[in-house]
């Protein structure tokens, strides 16, 4: 089964156009045809059948058969996440916490980082990509890339539990002896050079517990996913 994205797949008997990339690969990669079925998403929890109507190759057209919503994750995860100094390890992030189940993801500057600057385009591609690929009718929010202490100072998270995992010796709890299921949650991964002090003090100002994700020292990208993954498993 192949999954496709249209953003504005709202109603049966909808006619859309898919753009060229995707009506390429419908018509000449996948040699679709006109009377062929389609499986699309909105990326809003719908799931559509749709028909082919026009075979073209640059604006392939359907029309909108039957619509399904799909069940959302029991939980809401908001990943927190200084992007890595190599950027394809951040994006290998992006595209295995959208195959396992998050729900919203930040991009945050921090003290330590190595890497400022985010291609936020071709993040939204590789989360796209993900969700089609693993069959999922959400698409995770993808925000724009803020410092830590303007994250710290101006959100106002109303999860139910907030946690900051870093290195640094002190009273820490492991994130699995503190997960409750079904509920929402903020988890905040640091760069390679792990927060600053400051910005570990800052984050508990704010509420967020001191968390631990074992023994190991993992790499960011390595972190974030343990704790999506963890979070997953814990509501499965």
């Amino acid at each position: 089964m192949q999954l496709f994205y249209h953003p504005e797949a709202d109603s049966i008997q909808q006619l859309l156009l898919f753009d060229k990339d995707e009506s390429r690969h419908i018509i000449k990669v996948l040699r679709k045809n006109a009377g062929d079925t389609l499986l699309l998403t909105n990326g809003r929890g719908y799931f559509f059948t749709s028909e082919i109507v026009s075979a073209n190759h640059n604006k392939c057209g359907v029309k909108l058969l039957s619509k399904e919503l799909q069940p959302s994750l029991p939980y809401f995860l908001h990943m927190v996440v200084a992007p890595t100094k190599l950027n394809d390890r951040f994006e290998w992030f992006l595209e295995k916490a959208t195959e396992i189940g998050v729900s919203e993801i930040t991009p945050v500057i921090c003290e330590h980082s190595e890497r400022t600057k985010i291609k936020p385009e071709r993040y939204n591609k590789i989360v796209l990509s993900a969700m089609k690929q693993s069959l999922k009718a959400y698409l995770p929010i993808i925000n724009p890339v803020i410092s830590f202490s303007s994250f710290i100072n101006s959100q106002s998270i109303i999860t139910d539990l907030k946690c900051i995992a870093h290195c640094e010796e002190g009273d820490k709890k492991n994130l699995k002896d503190i997960l409750v299921p079904k509920t929402s949650y903020t988890i905040l991964i640091g760069p390679e050079g792990d927060f600053s002090t400051e910005e570990i003090e800052q984050a508990k100002q704010k509420s967020f517990q001191p968390i631990t994700l074992g023994n190991s020292r993992l790499r960011t990208e390595t972190a974030a996913i343990v704790a999506t993954q963890s979070v997953a498993l814990l509501n499965q």
